[in-house]
């Protein structure tokens, strides 16, 4: 990153710059043998009592002393990406919201409260209830609330607390139009980010042109028995199926195996233009044997049939051998997302926060 006007270091960056994205350099351990520069990129959050916040793309806050800076300014958003589809943040959020609908929601301004409660499986304690997935059991914030935020987030937890759920708020971090402004008021009111993950997009044609099975990958409507035996999430309720069955145009995929559970399962949405996949599993002993592939190339082709040209998926940064896999197809990071979950009452932020 070049920061020299002339050859000489500057720092062209102040509290009002606060929302936007930056670049600034620093220097750690000053006066000390191991002195270094350091370079952090990402939104400046918060800039106060000598102290900068700033969110990096993968949602990590980076702390930094105003007296450590020797450079910085604003930069442009994260350049588009170069290959696959273009999308924006907003775009691609309402996309995922579609694949995994809630039974239940309420709209607060532009945030939308969303629910699909089911009782605990049996054997576990008796009334307790729990949210069948985090997307569909959390706020989607894609606008203002039309409520100061404390206030919206009061709303949130009685909501929430009806329901016999905690609360939990979607944010993303990464792209031109996220929520690190969020994610920072968030953090300073106590709420917790309990799990994150990644956005990634693709072009569609590659991901047909894989591994071909033919008729062992089975295509269906409904997940049915043998679908959700493999299913990470066993003991689907009714709730669950509905779930799973909400979407524009749903697909479930299954490659049979031996013992009536298959080899292989996976999931697809398709929406217009976009193929959402999801719930791609494998048995254990069957992996890294082109199954997830051919599984992916079957539901591709029906989402071609159907007029769908990109695709989109979620994977967790420590998946590596998914992420190996999406990457050979085609797929790229697009954001990263994370569900914050409120821990106990909302603390006011004071004049140090952000």
């Amino acid at each position: 990153m070049e920061f020299t006007a002339g050859g000489r270091l500057e720092l062209r960056l102040t509290a009002a710059d606060v929302g936007k994205r930056v670049s600034v350099r620093r220097l750690t351990a000053e006066g000390s043998p191991g002195a270094k520069f350091t370079d952090t990129i990402g939104v400046l959050t918060s800039w106060n009592a000598g102290v900068l916040h700033i969110t990096q793309r993968d949602g990590e806050q980076v702390q930094i002393l105003e007296s450590s800076l020797v450079a910085g300014k604003v930069v442009p958003p994260a350049p588009a990406r170069r290959r696959g589809p273009a999308a924006s943040y907003e775009e691609l959020a309402r996309a995922a919201a579609r694949a995994w609908q809630p039974v239940e929601s309420e709209r607060l301004g532009g945030w939308e409260l969303r629910a699909a409660v089911q009782e605990v499986p049996r054997g576990a304690a008796v009334g307790r209830r729990v949210g069948f997935t985090r997307r569909a059991n959390s706020v989607l914030p894609l606008g203002d609330p039309g409520l100061p935020l404390d206030e919206a987030l009061a709303r949130v937890r009685a909501w929430y607390e009806r329901r016999g759920l905690p609360s939990y708020i979607q944010t993303a971090t990464g792209a031109e139009g996220t929520q690190e402004l969020l994610c920072a008021e968030l953090d300073v009111r106590g709420w917790v980010r309990e799990v994150s993950a990644e956005m990634w997009v693709g072009p569609l044609a590659p991901v047909a042109d894989g591994v071909d099975l033919g008729d062992r990958v089975g295509l269906t409507r409904e997940p049915g028995e043998a679908w959700l035996g493999r299913y990470q999430r066993k003991g689907a309720s009714e709730v669950a199926l509905k779930v799973l069955t909400a979407g524009p145009s749903v697909w479930f995929a299954t490659v049979p195996g031996e013992g009536g559970e298959p080899d292989a399962i996976g999931r697809c949405v398709v929406d217009g233009r976009w193929a959402g996949f999801a719930a791609v599993e494998v048995a254990p002993s069957r992996r890294r044997q082109g199954l997830a592939s051919a599984v992916m190339t079957a539901l591709a082709r029906r989402a071609l049939e159907e007029g769908a040209s990109a695709a989109w998926l979620q994977v967790e940064a420590d998946n590596d051998g998914a992420r190996a896999l999406y990457g050979r197809l085609g797929f790229a990071a697009h954001h990263a997302y994370h569900h914050y979950r409120a821990t106990e009452p909302d603390r006011a932020p004071d004049s140090a926060g952000h």
